[in-house]
C-alpha cells in the first residue's frame, strides 16, 4: 500500500525506495531547520536550503511545494520532539520545569524556529487543533486531577500554571543578552546553576508533595 505523503510533502514527491533519496530529503530538512532558525520565514532561502543540502531548488520543490509548507514540516518535527521530550508529572512541577529547561539548552535552534513561526504565522496561534493543542489539553488535565486529589492548590488556574511554568523554564532560551551577561556577572555563570535558580523558582511557587502523597497514576 503507497505511503501517504508526510506534511508539505507533495503528493508525487520521491519516496524511500534506495536510501539516496530519503538522505536527499534528510539532509534537505536538516538543513531547512538551520535556515528557518536563523532567519525566520520570510528570510529563509530556498537556494540556501538546496546549496546546504548539496541538492537543487527543484529537488527541494519536488519533497515540499512551497518554502511555508517545508517550514510546517520541519515545525511539526520539532513540536512533536518537544511533547516527547517534556512529559509533566503533575507531582513534580519543578522537575518539568527543569525538563523544559535542558530541551531547550541542548536545543537553542528549536526555541529560535517556533518564535519565528510565532512572529510570522500568527493565525497559527489561533489553531485549536494539532498535536501542541492536544498535549497542552492533556497537561491542563493532569493538572486538574492533581488539584482534585489534593496535590497542587486549587486556588491556582492550571491554565495560569502551565504558563507560569513554561516561562519560567525558558526564561534563559528567551533572554540571550542576560543570558551573555550571566557569563560574565554572575556569581557562579555555569548552566548548572541558571538550571538551579528556576528549578527552585518554580519549588517556590508549586511545591512538590510528599512522596507518600503521589498516587501511582499521576507519577
Amino acid at each position: 500500500m503507497p505511503r501517504s505523503p508526510s506534511p508539505g510533502q507533495t503528493p508525487d514527491a520521491p519516496t524511500s525506495g534506495g536510501g539516496s533519496t530519503d538522505s536527499t530529503r534528510q539532509r534537505i530538512v536538516a538543513a531547512a531547520k538551520e535556515e528557518f532558525a536563523r532567519h525566520g520565514i520570510a528570510g529563509a532561502r530556498v537556494d540556501r536550503i538546496a546549496k546546504q543540502a548539496r541538492t537543487s531548488k527543484e529537488r527541494v520543490y519536488a519533497y515540499f511545494r512551497s518554502k511555508e509548507a517545508l517550514y510546517a514540516h520541519v515545525a511539526e518535527r520539532e513540536t512533536t520532539a518537544l511533547i516527547e521530550a517534556t512529559q509533566l508529572d503533575p507531582a513534580d512541577l519543578p522537575g518539568y520545569a527543569g525538563i523544559l529547561f535542558d530541551h531547550f539548552a541542548a536545543r537553542p535552534d528549536h526555541y529560535r524556529l517556533i518564535t519565528w513561526g510565532r512572529l510570522e504565522l500568527a493565525e497559527s496561534a489561533d489553531n485549536t487543533s494539532g498535536p501542541l493543542q492536544a498535549t497542552i489539553a492533556g497537561k491542563l488535565d493532569k493538572l486538574r486531577d492533581a488539584q482534585r486529589i489534593g496535590l497542587l492548590d486549587p486556588a491556582w488556574d492550571p491554565v495560569d500554571v502551565l504558563a507560569l511554568i513554561n516561562q519560567i523554564a525558558m526564561t534563559w532560551a528567551g533572554q540571550p543578552e542576560i543570558a551573555a551577561a550571566a557569563a560574565d556577572q554572575a556569581v557562579d555563570p555555569s548552566v548548572t546553576a541558571r538550571r538551579a535558580a528556576l528549578v527552585t523558582a518554580v519549588e517556590h511557587m508549586f511545591p512538590r508533595p510528599d512522596r507518600d502523597r503521589r498516587p501511582n497514576r499521576l507519577t
